[in-house]
């Protein structure tokens, strides 16, 4: 993970919801519905995946300075 993508860009948003999210201790699955679009109960293991790898994104871009 060496560089911001257009992807990243565009999910700026969403990596700060994310972040926030997680720093109030947010279930996982309510933010992967409300967030991603993925509903956990119908696609457990696809929501679960997705939230997690943008989680880490959203982590790795918070702590680099890639984005100043």
């Amino acid at each position: 993970m060496a560089d911001v993508t257009p992807y990243d860009v565009a999910h700026l948003p969403i990596y700060a919801v994310l972040l926030m999210a997680e720093a109030k201790g947010a279930d996982w699955r309510i933010v992967a519905r409300a967030t991603l679009n993925i509903d956990p109960e119908r696609q457990p293991e696809r929501a679960r995946r997705a939230w997690a790898s943008h989680l880490a994104r959203a982590r790795w871009l918070a702590t680099s300075d890639l984005l100043q």
